[in-house]
């Protein structure tokens, strides 16, 4: 068992910080956000598969050498209020972190969801008395307000897309057009449940560097998989048009430095420029998707990350 521990804790290392630097740090994700998802979510649940599952297992070390007999063995010790002669501090510390870690990262996770729903019911009662609904679209809703706004609020019970009267003044029909199609494509794709999911691990661990990246990363993400439905309906140049308009105020002729590659240009602070000048660049650019060959490479190292933990602690 004390090899399975071991073996976990490297996988677990390897998932904290090489691995997603790297990921963070490669250009293919732009090209295929929807497979780079994956990964970062697999990366997310096996690496704190693997963290807790060493823990455990080195924590177990003591009580037997399979993890079922361990756990039946740990069962009894608590109830004799004995444990074994060979039992260390460093056992007992492991265990109640694993214990400790796995509770509080469940906890964080229901109450993020939690103050999350809360906060949009109230957010959506306010917006229904505030707003018009938009002639002709179902689900939109029109907020007088002079900046360009747009957002989406999901819910299961009812949704909405919201709109601002200054962005309907400032975009054309086919940028607001491509708007609704990205914001719709959230609603669609259920993305806010996992931009939630990385949240919660970050406010969880804010101490841990990779959780902060992540979150980061996914971000962007999911708002350039949201891009690429929108480009469905509009072309790619009136797509980038109306993100920059929308999420800087800027007229579009800053589009000539993000085509050019200049993303040193001023158009741009923080913190929008995380979000905004990699989607305008990527549409400018029409960077090819990952091919085939690449893709099922992607999808088989996800796979072989889901289930290394699994293994191992099965066959522990």
């Amino acid at each position: 068992m004390i090899i399975s521990a071991a073996l976990l804790g490297v996988i677990a290392v390897i998932l904290a910080w090489p691995f997603p630097l790297v990921l963070a740090r490669s250009d293919w994700p732009a090209r295929s956000p929807d497979v780079a998802l994956v990964l970062w979510q697999t990366i997310a649940l096996s690496g704190g598969m693997s963290m807790i599952g060493s823990l455990l297992l080195y924590g177990l070390v003591p009580f037997g050498n399979a993890l079922p007999q361990s756990v039946i063995f740990l069962g009894d010790s608590l109830r004799s209020g004995t444990l074994p002669a060979d039992t260390r501090f460093t056992h007992v510390l492991a265990l109640g972190a694993a214990i400790l870690l796995s509770t509080h990262l469940l906890l964080n996770l229901f109450a993020t969801f939690v103050r999350a729903e809360r906060q949009r019911r109230r957010h959506y009662t306010l917006i229904a008395l505030l707003s018009d609904p938009l002639n002709g679209q179902p689900g939109m809703r029109v907020i007088d307000h002079p900046a360009p706004v747009a957002y989406c609020l999901p819910g299961a019970g009812h949704s909405a897309t919201v709109l601002s009267k200054g962005l309907l003044r400032l975009l054309d029909a086919d940028q607001v057009r491509a708007v609704i199609a990205h914001e719709r494509a959230h609603l669609v794709q259920q993305h806010h449940l996992v931009l939630l999911a990385f949240k919660s691990w970050h406010s969880a661990l804010p101490w841990f560097p990779i959780a902060n990246r992540a979150e980061n990363a996914v971000a962007l993400l999911v708002e350039m998989i949201a891009d690429d439905r929108a480009r469905r309906d509009v072309d790619d140049r009136t797509l980038a048009t109306a993100i920059a308009l929308v999420g800087l105020g800027q007229q579009p002729e800053v589009l000539a430095a993000a085509s050019d590659g200049e993303s040193d240009e001023p158009w741009i602070s923080s913190p929008e420029r995380a979000l905004v000048a990699p989607r305008v660049y990527r549409l400018m650019n029409q960077a090819l998707p990952l091919s085939r060959l690449a893709t099922m490479a992607v999808f088989v190292t996800a796979i072989a990350l889901a289930l290394a933990p699994a293994i191992v602690l099965l066959r522990a």
